[in-house]
């Protein structure tokens, strides 16, 4: 297996893979050199390679951990490098584009299909990396219908080695459903940070677990999620739009004092806090 952008996922997909016996070697192209240090140093790090055409050579899958706007340009630049019948899969939080722009530029016989593990966190990096990363989280992979059924049979069975629960989506509708799950709420937390960083600043030892809570994701990598931003926005403006009607809703009967309407918005949102796994 190569690794390609040994970060927090690709760094945790290595110990993981090695850990249960998924894989005999696992390499590693990382474009900075002191990464490709740290992994030949670790114990699931097989070798390493300074050219990613190099990297991909004679593996049988190959798995892109770089941000999701650097996939596709990454596949089009090592395309050469390709075993025949490669698999090759991503762990983007981003889908149609990727799955689209990455199939076009794939040379005959090697197989592309995406997937989106739901096991990032706010922290980045391999030193934050750990071996049970996946284990019982949701996966999502996203087969175009013209994709192998064989090479989308491989990359379910992959991940489910992993420990995780997968499900299977068009790329258009992972969009459509992260954009509401996963890229809203980081989009509402940053923003309630950049309200809050207009405040004065003493407030902030005023702050209680609460707000540590709600605003936890707002410490991703803001290049990274502009990203995610760009790839993903037109399913974004659309669940955007959905909150600003909601908001104004609630909006409304704080100003009429519809504490009955104010109790059912904040009642159902309990409930579905409850069940949230």
């Amino acid at each position: 297996m190569t690794i390609l952008g040994p970060g927090l996922l690709g760094a945790s997909l290595g110990m993981a893979a090695r850990q249960r016996g998924l894989v005999q070697r696992v390499r590693v192209w990382a474009r900075r050199a002191e990464a490709r240090n740290a992994c030949l140093g670790s114990e699931w790090c097989d070798s390493v390679a300074e050219d990613p055409a190099e990297a991909v050579r004679e593996s049988e899958i190959v798995v892109l951990c770089t941000p999701v706007d650097r996939i596709a340009p990454l596949v089009e630049r090592v395309r050469s490098g390709f075993a025949p019948g490669a698999l090759l899969t991503d762990v983007g939080s981003t889908k149609a584009r990727i799955c689209r722009e990455t199939t076009a530029v794939l040379p005959a016989g090697v197989h592309f299909v995406g997937s989106h593990p739901m096991a990032g966190s706010e922290k980045t990096g391999m030193e934050n990396a750990r071996e049970d990363l996946f284990n019982e989280r949701a996966c999502i992979v996203t087969p175009l219908a013209a994709t192998s059924g064989e090479a989308t049979a491989r990359i379910v069975h992959f991940w489910e080695a992993l420990g995780m629960r997968v499900t299977r989506l068009s790329p258009e509708e992972h969009d459509r459903i992260v954009a509401a799950i996963s890229h809203l709420p980081h989009m509402l937390a940053s923003l309630l940070c950049s309200l809050l960083a207009e405040k004065p600043d003493r407030w902030k030892a005023l702050a209680g677990t609460g707000l540590l809570d709600t605003t936890r994701v707002a410490a991703g990598s803001s290049g990274l999620w502009t990203s995610i931003c760009e790839h993903n926005r037109d399913p974004l403006l659309g669940v955007l739009e959905e909150f600003r009607t909601l908001l104004a809703e609630f909006s409304s009967a704080l100003r009429e004092e519809d504490w009955k309407k104010v109790a059912g918005l904040l009642e159902e949102a309990r409930l579905y806090r409850q069940d949230l796994q």
